[in-house]
């Protein structure tokens, strides 16, 4: 069976999270957490990062450091996890979801401004499959109107827009380190602050209402609780099994790349005969091959595609159900305009098995199955 994820794991995982426990420190903000926050900040050039129990609990904290009040809007694409909606729903906000691009599945930047009201506070670009929304356009969009930008870069690590690494573009970004992800440590994620302004916010934030992260500086001689908060600490044993991850980031990246580039080279014969459709990268963009789908031509065939790999003991998935159309969607949000792509594409696209040390003969097999499906071998 070729399944359709597999966690990545490098080596050292175990060794390092012995570390920390031997350390005695597998709670929160340990030796680990600490040179996770460090490696991301230097390499993507981030001003500020913060580990987080989940990419969820980061768009949490993002929300919450906005200052969305009951009755505030927020724009965000429909063609994303629940995730991108539930941390502001929490917050107070009304949605408003607005078409995408059909070549990216990313929000139509061309939409965003017809959304605005007097009400809106925040947009929520979130970069699918790894590859950047038109950040330009958006950040753009938001200062002439004074709204802050929360970069959904869940999928995002290792992707960059014009050379900038994505989720250090908007005001906040965040990163998911889920199992899925790929780069883990099993449940986990990290808040990108950009404005060195809400560091101490975010710190207190993160950690329960207290200034402890000061305490433990030596910047004050004791801590307190000294505004709303919440646990947003992972234990340091996840972060010890992420960090053995990132010291080899490139590496996993390239490899992730071979299998996307291969799959990319196989099938756009049969893109090029309109059988299928391919992602599409941008020429601003450099992806992190987080994910390879097609696009089939509707629904049925999807379910059939399905179907048939799923015979040949080969997992493909389909991806989110339109947030506006499901019933928290209907409860806590509207669609602005016109739903022109989000559901007839989402309808269409499927995922194919791509991880970390995808072997050659699997990957093959897969790609051998997909022209079969098509009556092209």
């Amino acid at each position: 069976m070729i399944d359709f994820n597999i966690p990545p794991f490098t080596g050292k995982e175990l060794e390092y999270v012995k570390q920390a426990v031997d350390a005695h420190k597998i709670c929160g903000d340990g030796q680990f957490t600490k040179k996770c926050n460090a490696w991301l900040e230097q390499h993507f050039h981030a001003q500020k990062v913060l580990l987080t129990t989940s990419g969820s609990s980061a768009l949490d904290m993002a929300a919450l450091l906005c200052g969305i009040q009951p009755g505030d809007e927020v724009i965000l694409p429909s063609f994303t996890f629940s995730s991108t909606a539930n941390a502001f729903v929490l917050a107070g906000a009304a949605l408003v979801f607005v078409d995408i691009r059909p070549d990216t599945m990313n929000i139509d930047e061309t939409k965003i401004e017809s959304a605005i009201t007097q009400k809106t506070k925040v947009i929520v670009p979130v970069h699918y499959a790894g590859v950047a929304c038109e950040m330009d356009t958006i950040m753009d969009i938001a200062r002439r109107y004074g709204l802050k930008v929360v970069e959904d870069a869940a999928q995002g690590v290792m992707s960059y827009y014009k050379g900038r690494a994505l989720g250090t573009i908007g005001d906040f970004g965040c990163y998911s380190f889920h199992e899925t992800k790929n780069y883990s440590m099993g449940e986990g994620g990290a808040l990108v602050i950009n404005d060195c302004n809400y560091n101490d916010a975010a710190e207190i934030l993160r950690e329960k209402g207290t200034n402890r992260s000061k305490f433990f500086r030596g910047q004050v001689d004791k801590y307190t609780w000294v505004d709303f908060g919440d646990s947003y600490l992972p234990s340091d044993m996840n972060a010890a099994y992420l960090l053995a991850q990132l010291e080899v980031a490139e590496e996993i990246n390239q490899n992730r790349l071979e299998t996307w580039n291969a799959y990319y080279k196989a099938f756009h014969p049969l893109e090029e005969k309109g059988i299928i459709e391919l992602p599409t990268i941008p020429k601003d963009c450099v992806h992190n091959a987080h994910m390879f789908y097609i696009k089939l031509s509707c629904l049925e065939e999807r379910t059939r595609f399905i179907n048939f790999m799923r015979e040949r003991e080969i997992w493909c998935v389909f991806h989110y159900v339109p947030l506006h159309s499901a019933p928290a969607g209907l409860k806590f949000g509207r669609f602005q305009g016109q739903d022109n792509w989000t559901t007839k594409e989402s309808e269409r696209l499927v995922r194919l098995p791509l991880y970390y040390n995808l072997t050659k003969e699997n990957r093959e097999f897969v790609i051998k199955s997909v022209k079969e499906f098509f009556g092209e071998i």
